[in-house]
């Protein structure tokens, strides 16, 4: 069973796509960038700052899916600036703690030239 999730209080999409997509046990969340959930407008800073509101973003999505940040089993961060790897790198361990996630990071152009950050996750949370 395959299920569109767009839980409330997260970043609303712009574009025709999901939040999140829960496909049997996992959860695929898209990828998110440095967006204030309440006042959905960017929230534009340093590479952490933007690193932080990001995976905010990704931990609400995961809780209204019922998953936590224990559950992402991959991520890929996508950065602007390959030279804010270890900035970025600070604040990604913050929220993942000894649940590392396995990864891949990659330098992009985004087509909005402000942004720094995007990361998407994958998590792996049985239905109870």
């Amino acid at each position: 069973m395959i299920e569109r999730i767009t839980p409330p209080g997260c970043p609303t999409p712009h574009g025709p796509y999901s939040p999140a997509v829960r496909a049997g046990d996992f959860i695929y969340v898209s990828g998110q960038a440095s967006v204030d959930p309440v006042t959905q407008a960017w929230s534009f800073g340093d590479v952490q700052h933007e690193t932080r509101r990001t995976l905010e973003n990704i931990k609400l999505i995961l809780a209204g899916c019922g998953a936590e940040m224990a559950d992402v089993v991959k991520c890929t961060v996508f950065l602007k600036d390959g030279r804010d790897f270890a900035a970025m790198n600070e604040i990604y361990a913050e929220f993942f703690g000894q649940s590392k996630p396995a990864r891949s990071t990659v330098e992009v152009r985004f087509a909005n030239p402000d942004m720094k950050i995007e990361i998407e996750a994958v998590a792996y949370r049985p239905r109870a």
